[in-house]
């Protein structure tokens, strides 16, 4: 990151400055993600019940906005340097970025296999990903510039960077928005998993269903079951096995009520 910024400075190239920016946000973001993952690995306290899961959703989303600041500004900024483009040494560009292009492959490699499992590091190699392919467009543009004297190479890849990032840096803020709302996890039917529920054998009705995730990876519900027969042992294992196989949810909460039981409103 610093050997680009110096070298875009000096040589006045935004394709080198706005491949930096993607790197100092890399920065910030990895190590927010690697401080979520270690503070959700201590003892839950007692009075946080879930542990500290859902740093890995606001560090998701810290990225996406440091993501959406960066992208726009270089947009903003290749399109009025495509009005007077400057003169930019396209060989000393391309060396600069080959050094940033090495560094990013080397980190793409290591958050690989990590990125299938969690949001948080999903992330951080999303960004990794689009700095590595940024990396490369410098270099190419850099040598477009040197070859060909063609003063619009450094600019459009600049954009294009920015416009690469973009859709990436939105999907992965939905997801861990949808997290952070506890909205039911993508193609989880809560009506369906309400119904389904409902036709077990010993099931009179369900209502209070609520399914959420509280970090990539952990599903929860909670449900109150009311129950047409005594056999609530059958019940309850047929209701935890229903989510667990059907909806995915590992952890799961269930009321079991006989069918003249009845509420009493929460005092205040």
């Amino acid at each position: 990151m610093v050997v680009e910024v110096i070298g875009g400075l000096v040589s006045g190239s935004l394709a080198l400055l706005s491949d930096a920016a993607h790197m100092a946000t890399d920065v910030l973001g990895l190590g927010l993600a690697l401080a979520a993952i270690q503070l959700s690995r201590r003892v839950k306290a007692s009075q946080r019940t879930y542990g500290t899961y859902r740093l890995e959703g606001l560090a998701a989303v810290i990225n996406g906005l440091l993501l959406f600041g960066v992208g726009g500004y270089v947009l903003y900024e290749a399109v009025r340097r495509l009005a007077e483009p400057p003169d930019v040494p396209g060989l000393t560009v391309a060396l600069i970025a080959i050094v940033g292009f090495v560094v990013n492959l080397v980190s793409f490699l290591l958050l690989r296999a990590g990125s299938k499992n969690s949001l948080n590091i999903r992330g951080a190699f999303l960004e990794v990903l689009a700095d590595m392919l940024g990396s490369l467009g410098v270099v190419i543009a850099g040598l477009v510039q040197n070859t060909t004297g063609w003063p619009y190479a450094d600019p459009i890849i600049a954009a294009l960077i920015g416009l690469m990032v973009l859709p990436r840096t939105y999907t992965l803020m939905r997801q861990a928005v949808r997290i952070l709302m506890e909205v039911a996890p993508p193609g989880c039917d809560v009506a369906a998993a309400e119904a389904r529920l409902a036709s077990l054998p010993g099931v009179a009705s369900v209502h209070d269903l609520h399914i959420w995730t509280v970090t990539d990876g952990i599903e929860s519900a909670s449900a109150h079951v009311v129950v047409a027969k005594d056999d609530w042992h059958d019940v309850l294992d047929r209701a935890r096995t229903v989510l667990a196989e059907e909806y995915g949810v590992t952890h799961a909460t269930i009321q079991v009520e006989p069918p003249d039981h009845q509420e009493q409103p929460a005092a205040v």
